[in-house]
C-alpha cells in the first residue's frame, strides 16, 4: 500500500503550473506601485465530479516597490470545493519618506500628539518593519456553472478574514503610518482587524471582459480606551465601480472608481488635530465623499 500512495503524494508535491505577472498600479490620490507576481498551482484532492475536477493549491509570491516602500507579500490559496476557497498569507517591508507638491508623505513611522494636541510625525527611513498575516475565506458563484453560455457568467463573490499588522518600532497603543493610508493617515496600531468584502459583476466574452460593484468593510478589532471618541469603533466602509479590459492575451487593464465613508467631527479645526483629540458627531458621524480612480495594468509573461 506504501508503494501505491507514495507516487501520487509525490505527484501532488511536484506536479504544478507556474506563471507570472507583473502589475503597475496608478490612483489619483496621489499612488504608484509596481509588482512582479510569481504564481504555483498544486492540484490537490481532486475528484471526478463538476465541484472538484478543478480543486487545488495555489501560492503567489509577491515583490513589490512604490515611491514610498519595499514589501514582499505571500498567499496561500486552497480551493477544496469550487464555490469555496480558503486563504492565508502575509506582508513585510518598511519604508521611507518623501516630500512631494510641498506636503510630507509617509511611508512609515509613528504618529504621536504634540504639545498643543497637533499630529507629529515619528519616524525615519527603515527604521523598522511593517507587517501583517492574515487568514480568510471566500464564497463564490457563478450563473454559468448552471446554465452554461459565453454570455451567462453573472458572478458574486463574499471574502472575510480576520488579520493582525505591526510595526516593529510602535509599543502598545501607538499609533503609525503605512504608505501614507489616504483618508486614515496614521491611525494603524499593533493588533487585530477585519476585512470583507462583496462583489458582484458580470463577465463577457469581448473586450469589456467584466463589470461590476464591490463594497468593501475595515474594522480595527483591538481594544483601546475611549476609542468610540474619535470613531475608531466604526466601520470604515469603501465602495467600488470596476471595469476589467482584455486589451491583449497577455495585457488586462482595470479602472477602478472608489467612494468611501469618512468621519464628522465636531472641531473646525480637526485637520491639524491628533486623530485622538477630535470628537466624532454623533448626530451625523458619517460622510461619503470620492476616494480615487485607479488604474491596474497587469501584464502576464
Amino acid at each position: 500500500m506504501m508503494f501505491l500512495i507514495l507516487p501520487q503524494f509525490a505527484q501532488v508535491l511536484f506536479a504544478e503550473d507556474s506563471s507570472s505577472d507583473i502589475l503597475l498600479q496608478a490612483t489619483s490620490a496621489p499612488a504608484l506601485k509596481l509588482g512582479f507576481i510569481k504564481h504555483f498551482t498544486f492540484p490537490f484532492l481532486q475528484g471526478e465530479g463538476p465541484l472538484t475536477k478543478d480543486n487545488n493549491i495555489g501560492l503567489s509570491l509577491t515583490g513589490e516597490v512604490s515611491p514610498i516602500s519595499l514589501n514582499g507579500l505571500a498567499e496561500v490559496v486552497w480551493t477544496p470545493i469550487a464555490f469555496f476557497q480558503f486563504y492565508t498569507g502575509g506582508r513585510i517591508g518598511s519604508g521611507w519618506n518623501i516630500k512631494l507638491f510641498g506636503g510630507d508623505i509617509y511611508g512609515i513611522g509613528l504618529n504621536k500628539p504634540d504639545a498643543s494636541g497637533k499630529a507629529e510625525h515619528d519616524g525615519k527611513a527603515f527604521d523598522g518593519l511593517l507587517w501583517k498575516a492574515q487568514a480568510g475565506a471566500a464564497l463564490q458563484a457563478d450563473l454559468a456553472a448552471v446554465f452554461p453560455g459565453d454570455w451567462n457568467h453573472v458572478v458574486a463573490r463574499s471574502y472575510h478574514e480576520i488579520n493582525y499588522q505591526g510595526y516593529t518600532r510602535a509599543g502598545n497603543g501607538e499609533s503609525w503610518y503605512f504608505e501614507n493610508d489616504n483618508g486614515f493617515a496614521g491611525e494603524n496600531c499593533n493588533g487585530f482587524n477585519y476585512y470583507g468584502n462583496l462583489l458582484i459583476g458580470y463577465q463577457m466574452p469581448i473586450f469589456l471582459k467584466m463589470v461590476a460593484l464591490m463594497t468593501e468593510a475595515n474594522l480595527y478589532l483591538y481594544d483601546m480606551p475611549e476609542r468610540e471618541k474619535w470613531g475608531d469603533d466604526r466601520i470604515r466602509w469603501t465602495f467600488s465601480c470596476i471595469l476589467n479590459f482584455s486589451v491583449t492575451r497577455q495585457i488586462d487593464i482595470a479602472l477602478i472608481t472608489q467612494f468611501w465613508t469618512q468621519r464628522n467631527y465636531l472641531e473646525t479645526n480637526w485637520l491639524d488635530l491628533y486623530y485622538r483629540n477630535r470628537t466624532i458627531d454623533s448626530a451625523n458621524p458619517l460622510r461619503l465623499e470620492f476616494y480615487r480612480v485607479a488604474a491596474f495594468l497587469t501584464y502576464h509573461l
